[in-house]
């Protein structure tokens, strides 16, 4: 399509808004991955079992993860920009709350309210970028979400263990509250007022119930099944799979649906999807497993081991803009197929890691399958927002992120699952440190074998896809 008389470049009014959206997408990808190191701390500093204080994690993710399609579609019934900033607002105020909380239950409540407002957040966060700016413009603006995404997920572990070594857990609550501040003040003078989408909508009370205790299912019976309590398992994950039914049927039947379902008639809508939970699997299952290797194989330290894995985002940061960028002149299948196929490299690379190899090596790989990440996941964004008719694009700016969110848990849960498959009763001795480093690399590499095999799946997919030019005579609304 030609693109002759449009401008590839933001204007500094466009850059702000992304800015505002993108500080969004740096604060969920910090927490999501921030409060992990600091477990520790503070299950001793309440005197609580490690057990009780991982709900602080827990507790976010399930609701961050259900909350996203109840979310998306409130952006579309009362206005993006209103929504979005009473988002960060609660996103704030709960991390303040987090960070001055006097026991274990409140923290884990006040986490559960910062989750709110991080699910508002991250559900709106696409269908901003696509409603304020120029489909020209989509692919590169979603890049930098994105990048500034991949960038909070890839510094929660170095911030989070700087900022509970030096000074206290608190304050991997605490710190952020002058970016929320920052953000909300910019976004009040930046971002535009449009008219809401469906103003006269009524949210599907049903549904946002039903697909809340399918999803919260889903993560609590994959995270038993890892454990002693795989029985208990099986159970929850049949309670999954019965309200995800009654979701599915309420959505058919509701005069206002939380999720319109004919979306996934559109069979490019509907890969897309599927290959960005996949891809986001790989991504998951590696960041996992990798400190287990690099810890006990390797013998590095945390901190060591925490600056080695830092290869795998930078990768996503240096690519994940350029890629979008392409992606707007070209259109999107060509950088989607051609960012599996360099992730499928890495995982490859990772698969043959053995006791001796050389850390500089462990970097490149992570490095690649970084970069092949974040060259697919900007254009598979634009890809799906482009695919969506305009009153869904709300929805489907908040199943991509939900799409992103099941990758991860499920990426780790069956690298887990795997890895123990391959080791056997052999795993338990990993704790007392008494197994052989060359015992577990058989664990490592088929386990990074899985998720290249997941990979093939979703490059094969795309290629089922019709490529679509970028989409350039639409106008900006601002």
């Amino acid at each position: 399509m030609d693109n002759a008389g449009k401008t590839t470049r933001m204007s500094g009014k466009e850059l702000l808004i992304v800015l505002v959206i993108s500080l969004g997408s740096f604060m969920a990808g910090l927490d999501a991955t921030i409060v992990n190191i600091a477990l520790p701390s503070i299950a001793k500093s309440f005197s609580v079992p490690t057990v009780i204080a991982s709900w602080v994690l827990n507790a976010y993710l399930i609701i961050l993860v259900s909350l996203l399609l109840a979310a998306a579609k409130l952006g579309d019934m009362k206005g993006y920009r209103g929504i979005f900033l009473i988002g960060f607002t609660l996103f704030t105020i709960g991390s303040a709350l987090c960070g001055m909380a006097p026991t274990i239950g409140l923290l884990i409540a006040f986490r559960m309210l910062q989750a709110v407002g991080g699910a508002i957040i991250a559900a709106l966060g696409s269908v901003m970028v696509t409603s304020y700016l120029g489909s020209e413009l989509r692919g590169q603006a979603l890049g930098l979400v994105a990048m500034f995404t991949m960038l909070g997920v890839a510094m929660g572990p170095v911030i989070g263990g700087f900022l509970t070594s030096a000074l206290s857990w608190r304050f991997i609550f605490l710190v952020n509250i002058p970016v929320g501040v920052i953000a909300i003040l910019l976004g009040i003078f930046v971002i535009p007022r449009l008219p809401a989408i469906a103003k006269n909508s009524k949210l599907d009370i049903p549904g946002v119930i039903f697909i809340f205790i399918a999803l919260a299912s889903l993560i609590l019976g994959l995270n038993m099944m890892q454990g002693d309590n795989s029985s208990t398992g099986i159970l929850v994950l049949i309670i999954f799979a019965v309200f995800l039914s009654a979701f599915i049927i309420r959505e058919k039947r509701a005069k206002e649906p939380l999720a319109n379902l004919s979306v996934f008639r559109n069979a490019a809508y509907s890969i897309q999807n599927i290959a960005i939970l996949i891809l986001q699997m790989g991504v998951a299952g590696v960041m996992f497993l990798m400190p287990f290797y690099l810890e006990i194989v390797k013998g590095m330290s945390t901190g060591e081991s925490g600056a080695l894995l830092l290869a795998l985002p930078v990768g996503n940061i240096l690519t994940a803009p350029i890629a979008g960028k392409i992606s707007d002149v070209i259109g999107t299948k060509k950088p989607i197929i051609f960012g599996f196929i360099i992730a499928i490299a890495g995982l490859f690379l990772l698969s043959t890691l053995t006791v001796n190899i050389h850390e500089g090596g462990i970097a490149v790989f992570l490095f690649i399958l970084g970069a092949g990440a974040g060259i697919a996941y900007a254009p598979l964004n634009s890809a799906i927002m482009g695919e969506s008719p305009e009153k869904e694009q709300g929805m489907t700016s908040g199943l991509i992120k939900m799409m992103t969110n099941l990758g991860s848990s499920l990426g780790v849960t069956f690298s887990m699952l795997i890895f123990g498959l391959v080791l056997g009763p052999e795993i338990a001795l990993i704790s007392a440190h008494t197994i052989k480093p060359q015992q577990l690399i058989p664990g490592f590499d088929i386990a990074f074998l899985f998720c290249m095999a997941m990979q093939i799946i979703a490059l094969v997919l795309m290629f089922l896809v019709k490529n679509k030019e970028s989409a350039g005579n639409s106008e900006p609304v601002i």
